[in-house]
């Protein structure tokens, strides 16, 4: 038997709550300039699938890739890293 690939886990923070079961969470990284060596700000947002409705906007959380759910949804959530503070 093969070993089987283990998949991607990311942390990000949750900046939409959109429709059910459904979230729009931001990875922020930085990425060296090949000519200049300075680092730049980038960012990627990913469709999350959240079975429970459990994530709220400004929450970070840990999301793994899956199959694809949704024409725009591949990633599944995985927990809660640190709730929102609201106030």
């Amino acid at each position: 038997m093969e070993a089987k690939e283990q998949k991607r886990i990311w942390q990000g923070v949750v900046v939409s709550k959109s429709g059910n079961k459904s979230i729009t969470v931001q990875i922020d990284y930085k990425v060296k300039h090949p000519k200049y060596g300075k680092y730049i700000r980038r960012r990627t947002k990913l469709g999350v699938h959240d079975e429970q409705n459990t994530a709220g906007v400004g929450d970070t959380v840990e999301i793994t890739e899956c199959r694809p759910i949704s024409k725009r949804k591949s990633w599944r959530l995985l927990g809660i890293v640190k709730k929102a503070i609201i106030e």
